[in-house]
């Protein structure tokens, strides 16, 4: 590989803040595989000699990758990149398959399977009275032995019976589909939020970072919702990507 000074240039020109065009430039380097995980990267102030920057920017800079995702500081090693966000297509397939299609060592923990009446959101997306009796389950998705997701399902209580084996060993979607439920479309919303302090323990998140949620309803047969989903999601370890295409 070339040295890192020949593949950044610093345009001092530019309206661009010098910290942002650094962190842009190695970002692309981290995701084009040229800088391939666990390179080890020099420590910031020899970096910032080598650039001609200040200190305190090449800190932000190197900031602005750390709480991307796309950088680690360890102390006794250093900075090294990792790469190790999540990408996901938005489609009708759950995070389980998608991380074992990527290889990426999916597992659960389930946090609770119990019955409880539909309210508010719930009866309203499943399209059930309140209090009709729904099957609700929480879970901790972990890709490589890190956690990425806190996940919230509700289906109606008749659908399908479920164990806590279940859920550790398969993901929703398999399971829906064994007991020949139809999975036939979803609406769903994508926004995001700041963590609580409970969520952060979960995730493994610094305390108020940015967490991005999901909200899916999905249709079966002539269009009957059989599951609603609000999941939350580590912005610095994951995102969705979709294809636009023009009217």
């Amino acid at each position: 590989m070339e040295p890192i000074t020949r593949l950044i240039s610093i345009d001092r020109s530019s309206p661009v803040p010098l910290y942002f065009q650094f962190a842009q430039q190695l970002q692309r380097l981290i995701e084009s595989g040229t800088l391939a995980p666990g390179t080890r990267l020099e420590n910031e102030i020899s970096l910032a000699d080598r650039f001609g920057l200040s200190r305190p920017t090449m800190r932000q800079a190197m900031q602005h990758l750390v709480d991307k995702g796309l950088l680690a500081r360890k102390r006794g090693v250093g900075t090294q990149v990792v790469n190790n966000r999540v990408r996901r297509q938005v489609e009708l397939s759950s995070l389980f398959e998608d991380l074992q299609r990527e290889d990426r060592r999916p597992r659960t923990e389930v946090l609770s399977l119990r019955t409880v009446p539909a309210t508010g959101r719930v009866a309203t997306a499943l399209r059930l009275e309140p209090g009709t009796d729904t099957l609700a389950m929480r879970r901790l998705r972990y890709a490589d032995d890190e956690p990425i997701a806190v996940m919230e399902n509700h289906l109606p209580a008749n659908l399908l019976s479920l164990t806590e084996e279940d859920l550790v060993t398969h993901g929703l979607y398999a399971l829906l589909r064994q007991a020949g439920v139809a999975l036939r479309s979803a609406e769903q919303t994508i926004g995001a939020r700041r963590a609580t302090a409970a969520e952060s323990r979960l995730l493994a998140e610094s305390r108020g970072g940015t967490l991005l949620t999901m909200e899916r309803t999905v249709l079966g047969d002539v269009g009957h919702p059989v599951e609603f989903g609000s999941h939350l999601y580590r912005a610095s370890r994951y995102s969705f990507e979709m294809t636009l295409t023009a009217p």
